[in-house]
């Protein structure tokens, strides 16, 4: 007879993790599109186009080759000198060398190794380190930084400043226990971006109040770099001489080169400390996945520097940019609905708190961006993304990605404009 595992547990840390509202809506809407029904998702936070036929070439290439055995955990060094030389020559960043640069499965895998290496659990009487994330912010560095032991210090920004946090809303952030500053520009999920003046202003405060957090590291999500269409180009903080130490580039392959399926992120952070942290993110991954797949590395060298790969994804970039002004002339024809302009990354994240305590056509109660979102996916068979899991003022807000045609924006703004006039 089978022993009884009535009694067993999952561990806390897992058990405590919030499922993700974004996850079971897309699953929801996923399963009622493969039933038959004609829904329209603007929930993937992922390019419609496909990879640049070089990228793709340059992989084909080395499998057959026989590129396929392991390498060094954290990459072949010509490629990680490729993305370093990228990271000086582009973004700016001092003294990178490929030892400075590590490559992992995918943004977020490198983003779990950073933050496990700066954070330890509190030992008995001691307080926590903090992470100060502004908000609305991507759902997973709040998790990510509980997991390894340390809280979140939220700074909430709201459409007022197109989602930027103030230098002033920084400096009073900044405490002994500071540990990480989380900047993601282009945003996801506000499809806003900060302005190199922006920039400067904060590494200002940054560089003044290591006095009073000593341990305070800077990590910048620049994934969204290439995908820039307002009037201000992007900017890398890790440019800045006075903090650039202090600050982890974290990138990858997935948005601007349409390789979300390929699963490559890279991390960059010059000097001895930007040694050291690279370094123990190799030890971390090398418990866990060990290197990524190995005819990967051409592709990511052929993705960087081949010319034509650039004209490809500056397509992409225009394509964008047109559907983003589509999307927002069609927003302002929502009643209700408000919307800073998108600057960057490929959604839009409108507030739609005018919509709360209306009942829609088929008698479902409007009381959170869930709700709306749950009875539009239901009634109006349009799939969006509430806003309360990006925290701060989020939850009067839905996330729309239109990393999609034209045809499918003005078809799913139609049917959410019917939504919302049949709104009682």
């Amino acid at each position: 007879m089978p022993t009884s595992t009535t009694h067993l547990d999952l561990s806390r840390r897992v058990s405590e993790l919030k499922p993700s509202i974004t996850v079971a809506l897309n699953n929801k809407a996923k399963a009622m599109k493969a039933s038959g029904i004609d829904v329209l998702g603007f929930a993937a936070g992922e390019p419609d186009f496909d990879t640049p036929q070089p990228i793709k070439d340059a992989a084909i290439k080395a499998l057959q080759a026989g590129e396929t055995k392991y390498t060094p955990t954290l990459g072949d060094m010509k490629t990680r000198q490729c993305i370093a030389d990228k990271l000086t020559n582009e973004n700016n960043i001092p003294g990178l060398t490929g030892e400075h640069v590590a490559i992992g499965v995918g943004g977020k895998h490198v983003l779990y190794n950073a933050i496990q290496c700066l954070f330890d659990f509190p030992a008995l009487g001691e307080d926590p380190w903090e992470m100060i994330l502004p908000t609305p912010a991507w759902v997973s560095y709040r998790p990510i930084c509980e997991l390894s032991g340390g809280v979140v210090r939220e700074i909430v920004a709201g459409p007022d400043t197109d989602f930027r946090i103030t230098p002033a809303q920084l400096q009073d952030a900044i405490n002994p226990r500071s540990r990480l500053l989380i900047l993601n520009s282009p945003s996801n999920p506000c499809g806003t971006m900060y302005s190199e003046s922006d920039l400067r202003d904060l590494a200002k405060v940054i560089h003044e109040g290591i006095e009073r957090a000593p341990q305070l590291v800077v990590l910048t999500d620049e994934i969204y770099e290439k995908i820039v269409y307002g009037p201000d180009a992007h900017f890398s903080i890790g440019s800045i001489p006075e903090i650039a130490e202090r600050v982890i580039t974290l990138n990858g392959m997935s948005k601007a080169y349409a390789m979300t399926g390929w699963r490559i992120g890279y991390a960059a952070m010059p000097g001895d400390f930007g040694k050291s942290l690279i370094k123990g993110m190799g030890n971390l991954q090398g418990q866990m996945t060990t290197n990524i797949t190995s005819f990967n590395y051409p592709a990511i060298r052929e993705a960087l520097t081949n010319p034509a790969v650039a004209t490809e994804v500056e397509t992409m970039r225009q394509a964008f940019a047109q559907r983003a002004d589509l999307i927002m002339s069609r927003l302002s024809e929502i009643p209700g609905v408000t919307c800073p302009t998108p600057t960057g990354a490929f959604y839009v994240f409108p507030d739609v708190s005018a919509l709360f305590g209306k009942t829609s056509a088929k008698g479902t109660k409007i009381t959170s961006a869930t709700s709306l979102c749950e009875a539009m996916l239901e009634e109006a068979h349009i799939a969006f993304v509430p806003g309360e899991d990006f925290g701060g003022i989020a939850g009067n807000h839905l996330r729309i990605s239109f990393a999609c045609s034209e045809d499918q924006i003005n078809a799913g703004m139609d049917r959410f404009k019917a939504f919302v006039e049949g709104l009682s």
